[in-house]
């Protein structure tokens, strides 16, 4: 009986691999080709040969030898990313349209070699950070890895690649002059709670953006840290804001200062003026702690961007909104707090992490060092 396109044999070779032959179409000259592939057990490869019957009977089936990479990116972004969040898929997209398929996309898959990966990585030093060039990196080694999978590749090129060098950027934080002068610089403006909140109990961006009443005690002076808002890039190229669960997956409480509360108590009286002078426009159906006049959520970019106004005003430019996370973590190190407390306000998985990022020693703490210490030299007598 005539098999029909894609329809294959299988057979155990002799080194205990299965092998499965099918025939991918006809050439130029009209003569049957046959492609082969192979699997640990007979019931692994029928499955791929099942898989390639029904590529090439419905017409996705690309040969191997003629795919292009370019093709294959589009292929491996559509097929074998199912369980991607949205937002990651959206920024591998952004990837194979920006910087792979311009420069590498006409060419056959079998033909890519790291030299070529690796001229495109150095042609974008020029233009892209170190950990820009990571990232991709990091997309263009995971979809060519399918391909060593699916047999499209016999290796991963990727493999062979050199990357530059990550620097660490500096962290900065805010002096107690520099946090008085910010302070000072925020009062009355817009954000000026979420910004006072946020350097006096560390929480990460999304966290305090998503913030919402429900996991503020006035009573106990606790709040609880449960989720964060984060905006998810849509393929589409729109945005949405989702609520996520946090970095490590954990949630926290925190018992922050008196202060805070106060300024939280401020930013509930806000709010029921807004919602008395809005009426039912207003709309805060989160409960969120932080919102526009209508109730809305805040989008973090607005909330960057103000802050950056506010950080050059005073003349610190280089401020970053999460270096006001910093700012908390170097303030409660210096007034005292051991590492374990600091950790758990921060939500770090470990306190190691915590003393390897933040056990930085400022002036003030080594000279209180140093004063005990001569304390304690002197009481010797020495």
């Amino acid at each position: 009986m005539k098999r029909s396109n894609g329809e294959g044999t299988i057979r155990q070779r002799k080194n205990g691999l299965w092998e499965g032959v099918y025939t991918a179409g006809k050439d130029e000259k009209g003569k049957l080709i046959r492609r082969s592939v192979y699997g640990k057990t007979q019931k692994e490869v029928s499955q791929k040969l099942t898989a390639l019957t029904n590529d090439i009977n419905t017409g996705l089936y690309i040969a191997p030898d003629r795919i292009t990479t370019g093709e294959w990116f589009d292929l491996w972004l559509k097929e074998y990313n199912g369980s991607v969040k949205a937002a990651t898929l959206a920024q591998y997209e952004y990837q194979i349209r920006k910087n792979i398929k311009p420069v590498l996309g006409n060419t056959l898959l079998q033909k890519l070699t790291a030299p070529m990966i690796q001229r495109l990585y150095n042609s974008l030093k020029e233009t892209l950070s170190a950990k820009s060039i990571k990232n991709l990196h990091g997309v263009m080694h995971k979809g060519l890895n399918q391909a060593v999978l699916c047999q499209y590749l016999k290796s991963n090129p990727c493999l062979a690649c050199q990357l530059p060098r990550v620097e660490k950027r500096e962290m900065l934080t805010l002096t107690g002059d520099d946090l008085r002068r910010f302070l000072a610089e925020i009062k009355g403006k817009p954000f000026e709670w979420l910004y006072y909140v946020d350097v006096f109990t560390g929480m990460r961006e999304g966290e305090i953006i998503g913030l919402s009443w429900d996991c503020v005690d006035f009573n106990k002076g606790i709040i609880e840290i449960k989720r964060q808002m984060k905006r998810e890039r849509k393929l589409s190229g729109n945005n949405e804001y989702i609520f996520d669960t946090l970095k490590n997956g954990k949630s926290r409480i925190i018992a922050p200062a008196p202060n805070v509360f106060a300024a939280l108590k401020k930013v509930k009286a806000t709010q029921a003026a807004d919602k008395l002078k809005h009426g039912e426009n207003y709309n805060n159906e989160d409960n969120l702690v932080f919102t526009d006049e209508l109730g809305r959520h805040l989008c973090a970019p607005t909330v960057w961007h103000t802050f950056k106004k506010r950080v050059a005003a005073i003349g610190l430019p280089d401020v970053r909104f999460h270096d006001l996370r910093h700012s908390f973590a170097t303030i409660s190190l210096e007034n005292g707090d051991d590492a374990k407390t600091v950790s758990e306000n921060l939500g770090h998985a470990t306190v190691a992490f915590t003393l390897d990022v933040y056990g930085h020693v400022s002036d003030r703490m080594r000279k209180e060092s140093a004063a005990r210490m001569q304390g304690y030299i002197d009481a010797l007598g020495g």
